[in-house]
């Protein structure tokens, strides 16, 4: 804990900003959970609380973990402040064009029935285009310079930056297929036509916080390094095992 807090205290004020939207994200993300509750309503399709509940605790935890697992990487201060800013300023445009949609009781994604729809849903596209961008970036700086970190570290954040790039991959399909399939008049099949690749696209989302969070906590255990090297490559495994899994429904089910 004590380390924790001490690295709260050491962040810079790009830093402390992110994490803070972040945790503001998180909590959009838990307040439409207890709208749901109250209002009810479908929990799946294109119209329901599931989006600004899931989105917001998504790209909360995403956002943060972001800002940390970047700390480990070798690279210019003022270039990852830069990113992170851009980074934590297109996560809000994501979740509050989502949640607006949502309030307004209509599709946030592939949404073209009305000028306003439209300017939201590309928005929300060219935000989605914009993460792509800035993750990618973070996950070439972390193969061209071994990152820092205890033992496990560079293993855990090379790791879940490549299946990120999963994640960003099956994101860019879903939304091309919708596209597609909007633009050539068929507007409810877009609309379930993500739902093959979704398990695939949120499995490996959320590499890059969990196992990075692994290898710090094996750090914190009384085991010798080549036991910690050994736990986090089987983490590893199992999870390119899961994404695999993932991957084969997608095919499957598409």
């Amino acid at each position: 804990m004590g380390s924790l807090t001490a690295r709260w205290r050491s962040a810079r004020p790009a830093e402390r900003v992110s994490c803070a939207t972040g945790a503001v994200l998180i909590l959009s993300g838990l307040a439409h959970l207890l709208v749901f509750a109250v209002d009810g309503g479908p929990w799946e399709g294109p119209v329901s609380w599931r989006k600004p509940v899931t989105f917001g605790l998504s790209f909360g935890l995403t956002l943060i973990a972001v800002v940390w697992v970047t700390s480990y990487l070798r690279m210019g201060s003022r270039t990852r402040t830069a990113l992170l800013v851009l980074f934590a300023a297109d996560c809000v445009l994501e979740v509050g064009g989502i949640t607006l949609q949502a309030w307004r009781k209509v599709p946030s994604h592939l949404n073209m029935e009305t000028g306003f729809d439209s300017a939201v849903s590309m928005s929300l596209a060219v935000g989605g285009g914009i993460l792509v961008v800035l993750l990618s970036a973070f996950a070439v700086v972390s193969f061209r310079h071994r990152p820092g970190g205890p033992t496990g570290m560079p293993l855990a954040l090379r790791s879940g930056f490549a299946i990120l790039l999963v994640a960003l991959a099956s994101g860019a399909a879903m939304i091309a297929r919708g596209v597609f399939l909007t633009r050539t008049g068929h507007q409810e099949s877009a609309y379930h036509s993500t739902a093959a690749l979704k398990p695939l696209h949120g499995v490996s989302l959320h590499a890059v916080l969990v196992l990075p969070a692994l290898a710090w906590l094996l750090s914190r255990t009384p085991w010798d390094e080549r036991t910690r090297q050994r736990m986090m490559t089987a983490a590893v495994g199992c999870y390119v095992v899961a994404v695999l899994a993932a991957g084969v429904w997608a095919i499957i089910t598409y």
